[in-house]
């Protein structure tokens, strides 16, 4: 059974877990399996593919006996969101965990498929959506915020007809919400074209190289479109995931790695200091790099040694301000205290 883990002395990432499974499915198990099936999604998701984790690893992770694992995932699997693919067909405890996507489940059990004969029920399951359905379907918080993000991008709203359109898309092709949301991006801000036909071709050949995952998509594009997924990374870094960056925020990005000569790492770096503004910004990364460049500053090792020195580096401390009245000495100071008392019995 292959997981895939980082290799970083601290493991500061992040790992999404759907709503839909704390939502409905963490409420129906036990903490254990809980814990099995949280840990197990954190190792599906991470990328390091050389080292290899097991059912062995998550027991003693958990510090629970190997039997509660198997549970857990046998409770999993009858519940329809987790796969086994067995390796050895006569070793039952020998399997790899697939994680179901639950946003298609969701989606798939909440739709119907709607065939035209018998004779179509038998060789096809192609969806066509009606009106009943694209109603339906907006009461999902995932296919409306969908819709949403469509609607800015095209700067106008879309027509029932084409919503139903992407509906059949999602059915038909297993696609993530989210997905249809980067093809619509990626055709607008890449190829200037909105058109629901042109998008719909760009799923369909998604779909033939077996892409139906945000996680696939970045894989396809780092092979095929280098610069497009260099911008993606760099956006998500400042949190802006569904905006593709201007022409004047690209020809940025452009200069910072053609010109300057900056690693997508030193720049994902860079955007570690957008936690220190309300507004973090392309201007604002381009600032904190451009002054690297001058100060030679050329690889994550230099900005990290830096850093340190600066806060090795002695504060100094500041002088109080003086005035003509620190100096100012009480006429009492040169009197004794039995003058002082003589002086005001004097007075009385």
């Amino acid at each position: 059974m292959h997981f895939i883990k980082q290799t970083e002395d601290f493991d500061l990432g992040d790992t999404p877990i759907e709503n839909i499974f704390i939502n409905d499915f963490m409420p129906m198990a036990n903490g254990t399996y809980v814990k099995v099936y949280l840990l197990g999604y954190k190792y599906a998701n991470d990328k390091d593919v050389s080292l290899s984790v097991d059912h062995q690893t998550i027991a003693k992770h958990l510090m629970i006996p190997l039997s509660d694992v198997f549970d857990a995932w046998d409770f999993w699997e009858q519940k329809g969101i987790v796969k086994k693919h067995f390796i050895d067909p006569e070793d039952k405890t020998k399997y790899t965990v697939e994680f179901l996507s639950l946003k298609q489940l969701y989606i798939h059990n909440n739709f119907k498929v709607l065939n035209v004969s018998n004779e179509d029920e038998e060789t096809s399951s192609t969806y066509s959506c009606s009106p009943t359905d694209l109603i339906e379907a907006n009461k999902v918080p995932e296919i409306k915020e969908m819709f949403y993000h469509i609607n800015q991008l095209i700067r106008r709203s879309l027509v029932p007809n084409q919503m139903m359109e992407i509906l059949e898309w999602i059915y038909n092709y297993n696609m993530d919400p989210d997905l249809i949301v980067r093809a619509f991006m990626y055709a607008i801000e890449q190829k200037k074209i909105k058109n629901i036909k042109y998008i719909g071709a760009i799923i369909r050949n998604w779909y033939d190289h077996g892409i139906t995952t945000m996680d696939k998509l970045d894989d396809y594009l780092e092979k095929t479109d280098v610069r497009y997924i260099q911008y993606r990374k760099i956006f998500k870094a400042l949190g802006f995931h569904f905006r593709e960056p201007s022409e004047a925020e690209k020809k940025s990005i452009d200069t910072w790695i053609n010109e300057w000569n900056f690693s997508i790492d030193m720049i994902l770096k860079a955007c570690e200091n957008s936690k220190k503004t309300s507004n973090p910004n392309i201007n604002y990364i381009h600032s904190i790099l451009n002054a690297w460049k001058n100060d030679n500053i050329q690889s994550v090792e230099d900005v990290e040694n830096k850093e340190k020195t600066k806060k090795a580096a002695p504060q100094k401390q500041t002088k109080s301000a003086t005035t003509r009245f620190h100096n100012f000495e009480q006429r009492t100071a040169k009197y004794s205290k039995d003058e002082l008392e003589k002086l005001f019995r004097k007075n009385k």
